[in-house]
């Protein structure tokens, strides 16, 4: 009995951490470019997709779970899984390999996606499942939604974490970077993994005039698909760090925030501004630091909107407000 009213207790919990999201979600403006995703977090208990995560501690991680014998440390838990920051998810020799982003980041990228009833919706990045549920609670049961992950051990968990709560989009074990190709074509492509270029596979598989939306150089971009093998898009104004896409022949995401390497002859106000880092993440390989800075104070240290991306037959390349500017930059094959 004790159990059972412990059980009930942390659902009522649950219930009032996850209005109390909502509300702060709300409040950001994350999705008032699509204010129907208000419903969809309001429902979707995130606390499903987390049974047990990581937090940073000194010296390492702590794990939390539902299931821990105090009380307190479930209460914790359950009030840990509806903060509004990414939850590490799963660790391999102190590496993270899975987590379930920022609520509010995935709020604002699911708003920007613009999916409309009856899109096909392709995620790159299980995860946990929680926003392959989010995207089925707006586009509906069935065949529309299409989540894809590398690790076996990934999927089947999210697998397990849709029946729990309900939710039943297609759950495929693979690189990412080659998409689905048997569930093609998509309206939409949604990343929660970074990387240093757009995958051929992805435009390919994508209807003209759908959108590709993923993490890149630490930004996020959005990109309208002209057809085969042509995109172009900006980035979005807000930072975003995410594990790097694993499989396939991907090479490096780029430098995470906290990235240092190569900037030590960069004036301290570049080095510790995330606007540069931004800049010298899009550029390495094209820019030196010194280069890259002299352009970020010429420009009026840009914002990231002011960036796009261009897909052609013959490459890709990032740029600066124009396509056919002065500033362009190839991006990795």
């Amino acid at each position: 009995m004790a159990a059972h009213a412990l059980d009930k207790d942390l659902e009522d919990l649950a219930a009032s951490a996850r209005a109390a999201l909502v509300r702060e979600i709300e409040a950001s403006g994350a999705w008032d470019a699509d204010p129907v995703w208000r419903e969809a977090f309001a429902a979707v208990p995130r606390h499903v997709f987390v049974p047990y995560y990581y937090v940073g501690v000194l010296g390492g991680y702590e794990r939390r779970w539902g299931e821990h014998p105090d009380p307190r440390a479930r209460e914790r838990w359950v009030k840990g899984a509806y903060a509004d920051t990414p939850l590490a998810t799963r660790l391999r020799d102190g590496e993270l390999l899975s987590s379930s982003s920022q609520p509010s980041l995935m709020a604002l990228m699911l708003a920007a996606l613009q999916a409309r009833d009856g899109d096909r919706v392709l995620e790159i990045g299980t995860g946990s499942g929680y926003n392959a549920a989010l995207l089925t609670h707006r586009l509906g049961d069935g065949d529309l939604v299409t989540t894809v992950d590398l690790e076996p051990e990934i999927t089947e968990s999210a697998r397990r974490h849709l029946d729990a709560a309900g939710y039943h989009p297609v759950v495929v074990t693979g690189d990412g970077a080659r998409g689905v190709p048997g569930r093609a074509p998509f309206d939409r492509i949604i990343a929660t993994c970074a990387l240093p270029s757009i995958p051929p596979a992805w435009l390919a598989q994508c209807r003209p005039g759908g959108r590709i939306l993923t993490p890149l150089a630490t930004g996020l971009v959005l990109l309208t698909v002209a057809g085969p093998g042509q995109a172009e898009g900006r980035f979005l104004d807000t930072a975003a760090y995410f594990v790097p896409l694993r499989g396939g022949s991907r090479s490096e995401a780029g430098p995470g925030p906290g990235d240092q390497a190569g900037l030590g002859a960069v004036p301290r106000r570049g080095r510790e501004d995330d606007l540069f880092r931004f800049l010298f993440a899009l550029t390495r390989g094209s820019l030196d630091p010194q280069e890259a800075y002299a352009l970020w104070e010429r420009e009026g240290r840009p914002g990231r909107e002011r960036y796009g991306i261009t897909v052609t037959g013959h490459g890709e390349w990032a740029w600066l407000d124009d396509p056919e500017g002065p500033y362009a930059w190839p991006l990795p094959g």
